[in-house]
């Protein structure tokens, strides 16, 4: 049973997913060096405030919602866990890059999956999961051919997939906001 009095948690995730992925993502594309910004980032507004989305689309009967919000706020902050605890005395060592490679082709996959799930909805929320699949693939094949270019390339990517779940909480805060459309995000065909 889905409780329409309660508010839309989408716009929460995707602004934690966008952001996040923004500024993971203009590092990657080699404007400045991973710090601790990012990873404040990625660890609380990627993460827990994806999950905390997740949960509540949980509470709206959301089944996708739970899933998608929930498992990227993990994403975010296990990808924190893995780049801060190689630097701490008791968790030495560092994530091998065949492990990151398939840490990546895993999120890919479900990615892949949940982009399928997208199917019967907006265009930007299609967007938005098509182009974090290209990344996560991205991302491995980055890993695994060490490939300065394939790291600009994947950065300039990010910032678009960041950018598009940027655009579509906007465009949910607004539209609902206004009670019409000031933003579209490309309704789904009949």
């Amino acid at each position: 049973m889905t409780n329409n009095n309660l508010a839309n948690p989408a716009p929460l995730g995707l602004m934690g997913f966008g952001m996040t992925t923004i500024l993971l993502n203009i590092h990657n594309a080699g404007f400045y060096p991973l710090d601790t910004m990012i990873l404040a980032m990625g660890f609380f507004y990627g993460g827990l405030a994806q999950i905390i989305a997740g949960i509540m689309e949980f509470k709206k009967g959301n089944t996708f919602g739970t899933v998608a919000f929930t498992s990227y706020g993990l994403f975010w902050q296990t990808l924190v866990f893995l780049l801060i605890v190689p630097n701490t005395p008791l968790w030495a060592n560092k994530p091998t890059e065949g492990a990151m490679i398939m840490y990546f082709i895993c999120w890919g996959i479900f990615t892949l999956f949940m982009f399928f799930g997208t199917l019967n909805g907006n265009r930007g929320l299609q967007v938005v999961f098509l182009t974090l699949t290209i990344l996560f693939f991205l991302l491995a094949i980055r890993d695994y051919t060490q490939s300065e270019t394939i790291a600009t390339i994947t950065g300039w990517e990010g910032i678009f997939c960041g950018a598009s779940a940027f655009y579509l909480a906007m465009a949910e805060v607004l539209n609902e906001k206004y009670g019409r459309t000031v933003l579209p995000v490309g309704a789904p065909k009949a």
